[in-house]
């Protein structure tokens, strides 16, 4: 599996810089993420998945949008970007510290394709308690993004809405496109309203987005099933953690058969001694 191209993490006062900005626009984008090499081996990871064969179900998808869903059961390359050192830091600034993948899956969008509804990820109830966020998203540039091609737009401050609430033609006008080169990530709030864009362009542009959410929610994708305990074992155990071979501290959630989901994995593993709780 490749190395990430930072490995050392980054600068606190850095970390700290794009969280703010985060918390204050729904959004920030961190440049220069991955390497060229990375990304020409995510792109033949992919490749065999992305024949113009298998486009979306419906307007949501996107009918000329190629997904490929289950990332991780198809390579171990993609852990690279699924605990990332440069991205990483940030997302643990933002939620709790147990929290979950909620999803992972590339989303290649052809010419032609028409831009998403605005909607926020993570659906369902807002967070219970003020400043608390359902999760956050990140989106992979493996081409580059531009207002032509597709790029993500975003209505900057949407996050800090009452529940309910949607954007009016007026409040549309603020809509802003991630523009960004490839090798960047876009981090977003699952509170925040967005939608893939329309690729007006002659070329089709290829993301990864990759999500988070908070350990009391139930992932979008069934991890644990696309993952068994023999794929999941080729994975690295922050990996493994993320996708659901873990628990919910300081309770149990997540145990099974009353026992540490790890075991499933390791035939040595020791689990914990703490009276009352699952080993």
């Amino acid at each position: 599996m490749a190395t990430p191209a930072q490995q050392v993490k980054p600068d606190d006062s850095l970390i700290d810089s794009e969280t703010a900005e985060f918390l204050c626009n729904g959004y920030v984008i961190v440049k220069d993420v991955l390497s060229s090499d990375q990304i020409e081996l995510i792109r033949r990871a992919l490749h065999p998945y992305l024949q113009g064969e298998h486009f979306g179900r419906n307007d949501f998808e996107g009918f000329a949008t190629e997904r490929v869903y289950a990332l991780l059961a198809k390579s171990v390359e993609f852990s690279l970007i699924i605990d990332h050192p440069r991205i990483s830091p940030i997302i643990d600034r933002l939620v709790n510290p147990s929290y979950l993948l909620w999803a992972a899956l590339a989303i290649n969008l052809h010419p032609g394709e028409t831009m998403q509804n605005l909607h926020r990820d993570n659906i369902g109830q807002r967070p219970p308690g003020e400043g608390l966020i359902n999760g956050v998203s990140t989106m992979w540039a493996i081409d580059d993004f531009t207002s032509a091609n597709g790029a993500t737009r975003l209505l900057p401050r949407s996050q800090t809405w009452e529940q309910g609430r949607m954007a009016s033609e007026r409040d549309r006008a603020d809509l802003i496109a991630a523009q960004m080169p490839a090798g960047s990530v876009l981090i977003w709030s699952s509170e925040i309203l967005h939608a893939g864009g329309a690729n007006t362009s002659d070329r089709s542009r290829l993301g990864i987005t990759v999500q988070y959410c908070q350990p009391w929610l139930r992932q979008l994708e069934s991890f644990l099933l696309v993952l068994p305990p023999e794929i999941a074992r080729t994975l690295p155990e922050r990996v493994q953690e993320l996708v659901g071979y873990s628990i919910f501290e300081p309770g149990i959630m997540g145990y099974a058969d009353g026992m540490h989901p790890k075991r499933f994995l390791r035939d040595d593993y020791q689990g914990r001694k703490a009276q009352g709780k699952p080993s």
